[in-house]
């Protein structure tokens, strides 16, 4: 049976009900990924590969609300009755919120409505939504409290948080061989291969498998490193050498990242997409296959961003890639502000939070500049993502005004008034002056056509009359 995007396998895995497009859904009926395909009454195109389905419906993808609800209500019932309440009441409060925090985590696992995304399986990605709502209610109530009051609740999380730390600088010695240093002349460059090397590799590899595309990860990676450029006044933390900038992070880390990426993306596009249940397949080693493609795709979907094709799509794309700059900076600025050591487990969290969440909020942006008609509204998770980034600059400007309002260096100045003049120069000229001229040069054409016409339709008339008044004399 050939499926594709437009219905879930079996009603354990039910479509949204606000009609989202899923790219792990299935769909009915026999077609290309070029055609056109129904979806509750509406055409849409489609650059999703093929999908095979059996329709196999086991435990594993059938709802389990009243489980859930069951196992949860046991709970509440043994810490009730059968626990003893500690009288320590920060121990108390703490564990009051996260409580709170996980039963939360239980209603939006099981009734949260269904992403795009279905593979490992839904569940997984609901459960990330909800994690997203928690994260931004943390970040509105410390924007809500003073400076102070917010860098001291940090402590009320990690008893270690709560004190300045002095940021580490990047640049200084810039010199790749230093003939001064006898013992390890390579010092400089071995100071610098540090634990955030593979993680600017795995980073960019990531990015690439969202975005899927390779000229909007590169002007993203060299857009940063302008801004790093741009901000290294303002933060120490961003004033690095120029080799590394260019050669350790554009060219090495992001580059090799972001080749990697592609290459995957290569493979996810032409790879079969034929499921079975793990019941039907005969073999061991079917089944070990199965179990390891169920960590891949549903199905795949090639992104065309095409930002050039018209003025929507333009907006659209650099106001993702704007957000996208926003939150790497966030990145940076929040530890700043809130006082917590790169390698605090904190700072490690937000990013695996972004790597699970910036999937699905980047396909949901792209479904919504896709197709506005068929996408009436920006999908959940790009909603949270949109609103998480800005709170988290929201924070910044409250908690540290003086820094983020430093001035830029006057020639940083000129550079990037020069670089926004440009775009707004091509904008203007691609979208409104080209356009215009393409359009009258097209109704000069259509007059010139008519009027051609209309002189060979007199010059007819003529000539008929002509013979007309020859054949009578006649």
């Amino acid at each position: 049976m050939l499926r594709s995007d437009g219905r879930r396998v079996a009603t354990g895995r039910k479509a949204s009900l606000d009609g989202l497009y899923c790219e792990e859904q299935e769909a009915r009926g026999n077609r290309s990924p070029a055609n056109k395909f129904l979806h509750k009454g509406e055409l849409r195109s489609s650059t999703e590969s093929e999908v095979f389905d059996d329709g196999t419906n086991t435990f594993f993808w059938r709802a389990h609300t009243l489980t859930v609800l069951f196992i949860l209500t046991c709970s509440l019932v043994y810490v009730t009755l059968l626990e003893e309440t500690p009288q320590d009441t920060a121990y108390n409060a703490k564990r009051g919120i996260i409580a709170s925090i996980l039963v939360f985590l239980c209603f939006g696992v099981t009734q949260a409505k269904d992403g795009p995304f279905s593979r490992p399986h839904p569940a997984y990605w609901r459960f990330w939504l909800c994690v997203s709502v928690v994260y931004e209610l943390f970040l509105i109530f410390i924007l809500f409290q003073t400076v102070h009051d917010g860098r001291q609740f940090m402590r009320f999380i990690d008893p270690k948080l709560g004190v300045p730390l002095p940021e580490r600088d990047y640049g200084g010695n810039c010199l790749i061989y230093d003939p001064g240093n006898k013992t390890d002349p390579y010092h400089n460059l071995w100071d610098k291969m540090d634990g955030f090397v593979p993680a600017h590799f795995l980073g960019w590899y990531i990015k690439t498998l969202m975005i899927r595309d390779w000229w909007m990860c590169m002007i993203i990676s060299v857009t940063f490193e302008f801004l790093e450029y741009s901000l290294e006044h303002q933060l120490p933390n961003f004033s690095e050498c120029w080799w590394d900038h260019w050669i350790m992070d554009v060219l090495v880390c992001n580059g090799f990242g972001i080749y990697c990426g592609m290459k995957t993306l290569e493979w996810l596009s032409m790879k079969p997409y034929k499921w079975q249940g793990l019941w039907n397949i005969p073999t061991y080693r079917g089944k070990m296959k199965r179990i390891a493609f169920q960590f891949t795709p549903y199905s795949w979907v090639k992104f065309e961003w095409n930002p050039a094709s018209s003025l929507h799509r333009w907006l659209a794309v650099c106001g993702i890639i704007f957000v996208f700059l926003l939150a790497e900076l966030n990145t940076f600025y929040l530890k700043f502000v809130l006082w917590m050591p790169p390698e605090h487990y904190l700072v490690l969290l937000r990013l695996v939070f972004f790597v699970n969440v910036g999937g699905v909020a980047i396909r949901e942006m792209y479904d919504f500049m896709d197709d506005l008609k068929f996408h009436k509204k920006l999908g959940q998770q790009a909603w949270m993502v949109a609103a998480i980034t800005v709170t988290e600059f929201l924070i910044v400007v409250k908690y540290d005004p003086y820094t983020i309002m430093l001035p830029l260096p006057f020639y940083v100045m000129q550079c990037w008034i020069v670089g926004i003049g440009l775009v707004l120069t091509w904008t203007v000229w691609r979208f409104f002056i080209r356009d215009i001229t393409l359009r009258y040069k097209e109704i000069r054409q259509q007059k010139q056509h008519k009027n051609q016409e209309e002189k060979s339709h007199g010059n007819g008339e003529v000539k008929s009359e002509k013979d007309a008044n020859k054949h009578k004399k006649l």
